[in-house]
């Protein structure tokens, strides 16, 4: 005979001594009845009245977290988010097998008792002593959801599971006061459908609406007897019994839930015979969590929802408040993005840049006037994979963008000529723009005077370019020269405040550089603040933050205040009208030409930043603005002798790769759209005789200045540059 090993001499008496001090003698304590206590036993029994009267009287239940749906701006469903997977619905909105079968197995006298079954624990008590063990429990399903309870408050805690789920005599004596509680409050329908809602099944799905999805892609209401029998069984113990991983452990479960129906007359042995000889016939719908799971491409948009809500007040006036409701769930939310823009957003990417190409786009589309984006996309999908990346490409870092956003080159021009439009610069101003010139010697900025002390040059794109120019021009040919001579008599100061008004800032977060290499785009910008800027001039100077969420309702179909667009002018009508002018002759006869829409006004600008690193079309009709980006996805990539969509470039410019991308795009959203015209103002090119010194050269000589950025890519934890050189 083996021996016994320390420890082991206490048998099956002291288990179940041991069982009953904290099943039955906390129960008893509970429900009010007396029992002896004896020695040490006793002592655990009085400290556990003294730490019931010490738990409030009252359980907080907290709101089960559900599903959230966002939808698109006619309705349709982009995706499901959820930190758990769960639909709250009703008890006749449950197959009456299914909850036979729950209550059959898991606590057969659930309508005899109340919250404590002493019969069942005295069961239970003699089964363990038997088996030496612990081979049966005793709670009742009032328990087992109150426990359900304290596991959904606890969340995805680690350490608050561990608390609500511990085998300790404290938190027995806690769930079974509240147990009381609840049976006297809810009554025994309520608890039943409350923990048909709020328990586990397994394979991510909580409550039996989903476990019913996920099983068997149909609704509760619509188990059959062995399918109800099955989830039934998943409860005990959702790991071993999971049909999909250990079929044959399911199987066995589901059969003996049916042969425990049968045995308390919920149905016929005939019946239970029939139903276990059926295979499982599962129909799996597989978990559709998140963003990644988003139709047309529009998992960033989503994520961007996501962003919006985590961070604005207007959602909770705490970070954690924000988050708490977020993963609690259960709202409806409807958000600006158009369906027919996104889907043409997204087919235009597709046909021009591949996913597995080594540059990356993206695209943003917004409405003047109304600040609502109405399509996002890029070539990177959303998600883990190989090429694909859960950076958003049109955002900023805060909203889970690249750290430094992406040098915007020309494009920034616009917001120069804006500026010095508004400090009452003439459209007709001409410089003499050589080919190649030294920066201004002292530039103004809005902290003192910016000096030159390095003699570096800035060049224009082709050695062609020789001024005079005037606004209009060197706006559509791009010359750089032309715009650090301008530069140089504004200031930098007027320049970054009129970028503050049109809601421009470095996707980093920090301040933008006071140094007159801005005029060329050194600063890296996010894709959707650009269109949010552009579409300032298409709206008569006023600008309006962008918005991405129309209405949101919660789980009990209340509206939910959502943040609203703040619009104001960032310049005059008269400034807007002349960039619209301005940006109209780029897309007519400038480097835009290939983003030209025909038939239908638009105006736009294009911009490549030094080494080719990133290229931009910025553009707009007066009822639509979008930016695109072309560029390294997660490291510098020089666009030169490259392969992108299939098309080889020697080099890369704004109007041959992210003109055409905004072409296509613009031209599927604006499908079957009115086509306004433009407001434009009458400018004049330069007189070709002028001579160039008069025509004014800016205010001395100078370097680009630091605080540059050179990175461009995207990657999260590259650092700035220095500066770079705009072009075309």
């Amino acid at each position: 005979m083996a021996k016994k090993r320390s420890g082991e001499g206490h048998s099956k008496t002291r288990q179940a001594a041991k069982f009953l001090g904290v099943s039955v003698l906390s129960g008893a304590v509970l429900a009010g009845l007396a029992l002896p206590a004896v020695g040490a036993f006793g002592l655990v029994a009085k400290e556990s009245v003294e730490g019931f009267d010490e738990i409030p009287a009252s359980l907080k239940t907290p709101p089960l977290s559900q599903r959230t749906t966002i939808l698109d701006a006619k309705g349709g469903e982009i995706a499901k988010v959820y930190s758990r997977d769960r639909t709250v619905v009703p008890l006749n909105e449950i197959s009456p097998y299914m909850q036979q079968a729950i209550v059959a197995i898991e606590d057969a006298r659930f309508y005899e008792h109340g919250a404590v079954d002493l019969k069942g624990v005295l069961r239970a008590l003699n089964k363990n002593a038997q088996s030496g063990g612990v081979s049966e429990g005793a709670s009742t399903l009032t328990q087992q959801y109150v426990k359900n309870i304290f596991v959904e408050e606890a969340g995805d805690d680690p350490d608050k599971v561990a608390v609500a789920t511990q085998q300790t005599l404290g938190r027995k004596v806690k769930e079974l006061k509240y147990a009381i509680q609840v049976e006297k409050e809810l009554g025994k329908k309520r608890i039943l459908n409350n923990y048909l809602n709020i328990t586990f099944f397994g394979q991510q799905s909580y409550g039996v609406e989903a476990a019913a999805q996920r099983y068997f892609s149909k609704r509760a209401k619509d188990l059959t007897l062995d399918e109800s029998a099955l989830l039934a069984g998943i409860v005990q113990s959702p790991s071993r019994f999971d049909p999909v991983n250990a079929p044959k452990e399911a199987t066995k479960r589901r059969n003996t839930v049916l042969q425990r129906m049968a045995d308390l007359k919920n149905i016929t042995p005939a019946e239970a015979t029939a139903a276990q000889a059926k295979p499982l016939k599962l129909k799996i719908t597989r978990p559709k969590s998140g963003c990644i799971t988003a139709v047309d491409g529009a998992g960033f948009f989503c994520d961007y929802v996501r962003e919006t809500f985590l961070q604005d007040p207007v959602f909770g006036k705490t970070k954690e408040a924000r988050a708490k409701r977020w993963n609690e769930g259960g709202m409806t939310i409807r958000t600006t993005l158009d369906p027919q823009t996104q889907k043409s957003v997204q087919k235009s990417i597709s046909d021009h840049v591949y996913q597995n190409d080594s540059v990356a786009t993206a695209v943003s589309i917004v409405e003047p006037g109304s600040g609502k984006v109405l399509g996002m996309g890029q070539s990177r999908p959303y998600g883990f994979g190989e090429n694909q990346t859960q950076i958003n490409f049109s955002a900023d870092h805060a909203q889970g963008g690249s750290n430094y956003g992406f040098q915007t080159g020309s494009t920034f021009k616009p917001i120069l000529a804006a500026a010095a439009l508004e400090e009452g610069f003439s459209p007709n101003k001409t410089y003499s723009s050589p080919f190649r010139m030294p920066y201004p010697d002292e530039v103004e900025t809005c902290d003192g005077t910016w000096r030159n002390g390095g003699g570096e040059m800035v060049n224009n794109e082709n050695r062609s370019e020789v001024g005079p120019y005037g606004m209009r021009e060197a706006t559509a040919k791009s010359v750089n020269t032309y715009f650090i001579q301008m530069i140089g008599d504004t200031g930098t100061c007027p320049v970054t405040k009129m970028a503050s008004k049109l809601g421009l800032k470095p996707a980093s977060g920090k301040k933008m550089d006071q140094v007159p290499s801005i005029a060329l785009g050194t600063q890296g910008m996010s894709p959707l603040r650009m269109a949010a800027a552009y579409a300032t001039f298409a709206n008569g100077g006023k600008y309006c933050t962008p918005v991405l969420i129309t209405s949101a309702t919660g789980p009990n179909g209340k509206s939910i205040d959502v943040p609203k667009t703040q619009c104001s002018r960032a310049m005059s009508e008269q400034t807007a009208d002349t960039v619209n002018t301005l940006l109209k002759g780029v897309v007519e006869d400038g480097t835009g030409k290939e983003a030209g829409l025909g038939g239908r006004d638009s105006a736009g600008k294009t911009g490549t930043t030094d080494g080719r690193k990133a290229a931009w079309f910025v553009g707009y009709t007066p009822n639509m603005a979008g930016a695109v980006w072309v560029g390294g996805p997660g490291k510098d990539v020089e666009m030169e002798n490259i392969s992108i969509g299939g098309v080889y470039h020697d080099k890369v410019y704004g109007g041959d790769t992210p003109g055409p991308i905004w072409r296509d795009a613009m031209t599927g959203a604006l499908e079957d759209k009115p086509a306004p015209s433009f407001d434009t103002v009458p400018v004049a090119d330069a007189d070709r005789g002028q001579d160039s010194d008069k025509a004014g050269a800016g205010r001395g000589r100078g370097k680009p200045g630091a605080g540059g950025n050179k990175q461009g890519g995207g990657k999260r934890n590259q650092p700035p540059g220095p500066g770079i050189v705009g072009g075309n």
